[in-house]
């Protein structure tokens, strides 16, 4: 089997809370509005990659809000993380320089998500030798 996309999708109570942050904050574009189902593409390029997000369905719940956690790769990870600050945004993972290889911070989305915006650095040697190529 070849895989070539993945796109996950979330079902939620809050859509336009949803399309507004991440319109506004994380770059998304939408590919698709159908009202009840959207999805956005993060990035300006063709290969930047996509979320959906879907009202429930008559006898579905919304996504709890619990144990995910999206990571999205960004260039300027110090702004953003200053205007998730300005906007009073909770900022849940504080900004810091990691050993495994990146900078970053974490926010919640509407509905309850960790998205978790980083730079890549280079590793430390401890964490370097769990690379896999």
């Amino acid at each position: 089997m070849l895989v070539r996309g993945n796109v996950p999708c979330i079902t939620t109570d809050k859509l336009d809370e949803t399309r507004a942050f991440y319109t506004e904050y994380m770059n998304g574009r939408l590919t698709f509005d159908a009202g009840s189902f959207i999805t956005l593409r993060l990035g300006k390029a063709k290969t930047s990659p996509k979320l959906s997000f879907m009202q429930p369905e008559p006898g579905e719940t919304a996504f709890p809000g619990e144990g995910l956690i999206y990571n999205v790769e960004v260039k300027g990870v110090d702004e953003l993380h200053d205007r998730f600050k300005a906007d009073g945004m909770e900022v849940v993972v504080p900004l810091e320089d990691h050993e495994w290889g990146d900078r970053g911070f974490a926010v919640r989305d509407p509905n309850g998500i960790a998205v978790y915006c980083y730079e890549p650095r280079e590793p430390t040697p401890e964490f370097r030798q769990f690379e896999v190529s």
